[in-house]
């Protein structure tokens, strides 16, 4: 014959675990009611309903005072483990409500993510020092596709962007600069073009990018020529070379800033090329509360707090 299903004890609630954990750590209802806010009749009425509904006692009362059970003390430990374990809880509820944890993925060219991004996310961790910060390059078609898809939660993007599952919010407007040593024979002019750079050996960051086209365009409308000596991919690269006295480098001045030391100077590049960087998401899903609060980080760090993005020119 099947024996029947033993009868499961009604729920316990939470206040009469934690009054039993309170009597257990103090020795005494009457303490255990002042650290819960409650009197001593009520933790006993308590105390009470809690073995009626497990269906064993957890206290022998003598003359007044309650003391704990053989069933009492094997489930006192079991009780702490799991008020812990709820208190853990409340604390990271907490922390995601005031955005103390959680993770930001987002996507910035190279030169971008290793020059200007540094600033920005020291300044957002230091209010939410256990958020993590996870920071990639990829092309721009994949930066795209990757936003779109949600796989990371922001980029960092050169406008025009050009897409319309996309929302970008034009962030920092800044111009070109040419680099160059300090001891080279055009650093004393206050200004560089292509009539007084086109005889002088070129650092390149690449003719296909479009900022390579741009500059190619200009010359061409001078009636000149770039006389470029080496091509490469990353800003500070390009600083590095002209800090060897291997030629000018025309960069964007954002992106050259950090770079730009002793013994290099920067010559504003004339007809000025303008370069505008956008705080880009996906059009497809409402912004997470850490994210618009990263979001405001980076419009009060690139000076876009009132809704104009940043001049750097």
């Amino acid at each position: 014959m099947t024996e029947a299903p033993a009868r499961l004890p009604r729920g316990v609630g939470l206040t009469a675990l934690t009054a039993f954990s309170e009597i257990m750590r103090t020795g005494s209802g009457t303490a255990a009611g002042r650290v819960l806010g409650l009197s001593q009749p009520a933790i006993s009425r308590m105390i009470a309903r809690m073995e009626r509904d497990i269906g064993f006692e957890l206290f022998y009362r003598d003359k007044g005072r309650l003391v704990p059970t053989k069933d009492g003390l094997a489930l006192a430990d079991e009780v702490e483990l799991a008020l812990a374990g709820i208190a853990r809880v409340h604390g990271l509820v907490r922390d995601i409500s005031t955005h103390s944890v959680g993770e930001i993925r987002m996507i910035a060219p190279p030169s971008f993510a290793s020059g200007v991004l540094p600033g920005l996310v020291a300044a957002f961790m230091k209010r939410f020092p256990r958020v993590r910060v996870s920071i990639d390059s990829r092309s721009i078609p994949t930066t795209k596709t990757m936003l779109a898809t949600r796989v990371v939660d922001c980029a960092f993007m050169r406008l025009p962007i050009d897409s319309d599952d996309l929302i970008a919010e034009t962030m920092i407007r800044s111009g070109s600069v040419c680099v160059l040593r300090q001891d080279h024979p055009l650093a004393g002019l206050p200004t560089l073009g292509p009539a007084q750079i086109a005889d002088a050996p070129v650092v390149t960051l690449g003719t296909a990018t479009v900022m390579g086209r741009q500059i190619e365009q200009l010359f061409r409308e001078q009636g000149r020529r770039q006389n470029i000596v080496a091509e490469c991919h990353t800003t500070s690269a390009a600083c590095a070379l002209a800090g060897h006295g291997i030629g000018i480098a025309i960069l964007n001045e954002l992106l050259a800033r950090p770079y730009a030391r002793a013994p290099l100077v920067t010559r504003p590049f004339l007809p000025n090329l303008l370069h505008e960087y956008a705080f880009v998401v996906s059009a497809q899903t409402r912004l997470p509360r850490l994210l618009q609060e990263f979001r405001e980080e980076a419009r009060l760090f690139f000076g876009a707090g009132s809704g104009a993005p940043a001049d750097l020119e």
